[in-house]
């Protein structure tokens, strides 16, 4: 059968639309042709520009992928004879099913060159394409130069006409260290290959022989490690290659050809370790990166009024260094405020809108452009507001974004669940109940043994009973209402109310895979009484029907019960490595102390924060008085003769405005505050005339200092 689909070496091939081909492609010059799969339309756009610059559409070829290629290793046949990529890959490259290829000059192109965007899904691309060829045509593998690749910069730095070109995220990572953080330097991240424009292609294609690296030919050893990066069945062969990443891995592009073993181990890992950061939460605040941006960015604009779902969109992207599309953002934004039974316990936003019901488990929730949302308070009071100074913010292209992680009041993984699937991971965190928690909680302060909690979502009237010690069995609620009639109010949770009523509806009709069959029916006629919010069908039996249902149980005729397993809950720790939590509890005991140690952090940073009011309050205090006795006069003075004067007097420097840069020295920042600018004293200087009164030293309740002196002890 995937005979049938063999391309075959010829010079024209018709039904593939969005094929450039090169002239002189299937012919007798073909061995010189190269072909290159682009991530994209925009990809082609660029490489077709860039052949432009360089009258290079006799030998090169242009096809553009839609996404990424299928994993051929797990797929069926089914599956890869109805791939039209597969197909047409085949057929623009003259591929024939079980050849053992010594050369190339039986295809259509002697090249095969990917053209990828520089970051982690396009890494997944190459490696998916790779995976292709070492699964059908491995001898094609071990032809030197037939596979290579176009590299093109992530991050480019510049300063005057000094200019650098960064390949890799670690590799630009490193520079920073060495450069001060990159202060001075202005910088681009291309996203993706559309980031560039005409004259960078021009610019990358005239030198195409710096942007074009060749893989080595493939050894046996190769072939084990593509087999463990794609083979489902090496699950735990892959855990244990994650475990021995090292931060700061890179492949070096600065070489002529790349072993496929180092592409595997220092490049196609960066995205398996991005994938499971993206794809599995923190323990410290149950959020994974693109959340957390979300959260980060509502607390930046202090969102307390409402806003466009599409609009917030917009301001996460720019507030956050946010590389990945609206669509999934604008759908991260919409999960954080759905508040159905079987969403959120507690949702983060407010959904004013169509945010989604227990209908369609959320699907049915309306476009980004018409719904709203705003924060609520119980946000705020759960990710306090007195914590934001003392968290670790990250960085990126110089601009502060969210923090490494929040540390609400409540391990919030438990309180709204986790799912995802990374590679080599996944994680699977039912929901608990905010009191059980908060409960937990209380008796670790009283130094007490935690009690066993049991999976609990917001509104859901069914059961959650404990069959094992990591399993739950969830049921609906199905009740006898006389000799015909049965009515059911609730579904396990999950289980969404359309997917039920397509289920009642084949029992009605007796119908399956698309054909009725009235004898086969059970159910004579239903009623649905549901909201959005609640499930209440009403279903009129038939006797034969009846008795079934009896016979069997409702809920196992219905199949109104679900599992919940407790037995893969796998988080990232608080030290950012992965961790497989065997209970809840182990999961509370994990965030406790740091909660605490976080407590600890807060009120002393707020008595720091109120003892340098106190010492800025006093000074202004005894400026004034000075100036009203007249031991100093600020009248005719040059500013700087002013500032020279305040130090001299051991006034102290108070930065003006925002802090300065977390990356500073304490020493720099120390001798700076000594020495002081000449801004740092507006906080005296800008004073206002009126100010400059007794009145202001002194007031009824006692004087500034006595006010600020009360405030900082009893901040103590």
């Amino acid at each position: 059968m995937l005979k049938k689909t063999d391309g075959a070496k010829r010079t024209r091939i018709g039904g593939i639309a969005k094929l450039e081909d090169a002239n002189w492609a299937g012919g007798r010059n073909a061995n010189r042709c190269t072909l290159i799969l682009t991530e994209g339309d925009s990809a082609k756009a660029l490489a077709v520009s860039g052949l432009g610059a360089i009258s290079g559409r006799d030998t090169f070829g242009v096809f553009p992928l839609r996404g990424k290629l299928l994993n051929v290793r797990e797929a069926s046949h089914d599956q890869i004879m109805k791939n039209v990529e597969i197909q047409n890959i085949k057929q623009i490259l003259g591929l024939k099913h079980n050849h053992d290829y010594k050369s190339v000059d039986s295809l259509r192109y002697g090249q095969l060159m990917i053209m990828t965007d520089q970051d982690h899904d396009g890494s997944h691309i190459k490696g998916l394409i790779i995976n292709f060829f070492d699964h059908f045509y491995p001898s094609l593998l071990r032809i030197p130069n037939f596979l290579v690749e176009f590299i093109t910069p992530i991050v480019k730095v510049w300063k005057g006409k000094q200019e650098h070109t960064f390949y890799t995220m670690p590799e630009y990572e490193e520079w920073k260290a060495k450069n001060n953080d990159g202060r001075g330097w202005e910088s681009k991240y291309y996203k993706g290959l559309g980031t560039s424009k005409a004259t960078d292609a021009a610019k990358y294609f005239s030198a195409i022989d710096k942007h074009r690296l060749a893989f080595d030919p493939m050894k046996p050893e190769d072939r084990q490690l593509i087999d463990m990066a794609f083979n489902k069945k090496k699950a735990d062969d892959r855990k244990e290659w994650l475990r021995q990443f090292k931060p700061g891995t890179y492949l070096d592009h600065d070489i002529k050809t790349i072993p496929l073993q180092d592409f595997v181990n220092k490049e196609l890992i960066l995205f398996s370790m991005a994938d499971n950061i993206r794809s599995i939460p923190s323990v410290a605040d149950g959020l994974k990166p693109g959340q957390r941006k979300v959260v980060f960015a509502c607390f930046k604009r202090n969102l307390k009024k409402e806003i466009k779902v599409a609009q917030l969109g917009g301001y996460v992207s720019e507030n956050t260094a946010y590389h990945h599309g609206e669509v999934s953002l604008t759908a991260t934004i919409v999960g954080l405020a759905q508040n159905f039974v079987g969403s959120n316990n507690i949702n983060l936003l407010e959904p004013n809108g169509q945010f989604g019901t227990r209908m369609q488990g959320g699907k049915d929730a309306a476009s980004a452009r018409y719904i709203f949302t705003n924060v609520p308070r119980m946000t705020r009071t759960i990710f306090h507001q007195a914590d934001d100074a003392i968290l670790n913010y990250l960085t990126e292209d110089g601009q502060r974004i969210e923090p490494e992680y929040y540390l609400p009041t409540v391990p919030m993984v438990l309180v709204n669940g986790a799912d995802g699937i990374g590679t080599g991971w996944s994680t699977s965190i039912p929901n608990y109940n905010p009191k059980d928690i908060v409960a937990n909680i209380r008796r670790l302060m009283n130094g007490e043994e935690q009690e066993r909690m049991t999976p609990w979502f917001r509104g859901f009237n069914g059961t959650i009973e404990r069959i094992e010690n990591d399993k739950f069995k969830v049921s609906g609620i199905a009740t006898k209402v006389d000799d015909k009639t049965i009515e059911i109010t609730e579904l396990p949770v999950r289980k969404w109310t359309q997917d039920f009523k397509e289920m009642i509806e084949e029992m009605t009709s007796g119908g399956k895979d698309g054909k009725t069959d009235a004898s086969a029916s059970v159910i004579k006629d239903y009623e649905e009484h549901h909201t959005d919010t609640t499930v209440h069908f009403k279903l009129h039996m038939k006797d034969s029907g009846m008795k079934a249902a009896e016979a069997e149980g409702f809920e196992k005729f219905f199949k109104l019960t679900s599992t919940i397993t407790t037995s893969n809950m796998v988080c990232f720790d608080l030290q950012g490595k992965i961790k497989k939590y065997a209970s809840p509890e182990e999961i509370l005991a994990d965030f406790y102390p740091k909660r605490l140690e976080f407590y600890s952090l807060r009120k002393q940073h707020l008595a720091d924060e109120l003892n340098k009011e106190f010492e800025r309050l006093s000074n202004q205090a005894r400026f004034v008085t000075m100036i009203i006795k007249k031991e100093l006069i600020v009248n005719n003075k040059k500013k700087k003769d002013l500032v020279t004067e305040l130090r001299e007097l051991k006034f102290r420097p108070f930065p003006k405005g925002a802090k300065r840069p977390e990356s500073e020295s304490e020493d720099a920042l120390e001798e700076e505050e000594e020495q002081g600018t000449d801004g740092d004293y507006d906080y005296l200087l800008g004073m206002a005339i009126w100010s400059l009164t007794a009145e202001k030293v002194c007031c009824p309740v006692g004087t500034i200092t006595d006010i600020a002196g009360r405030e900082a002890s009893h901040s103590a």
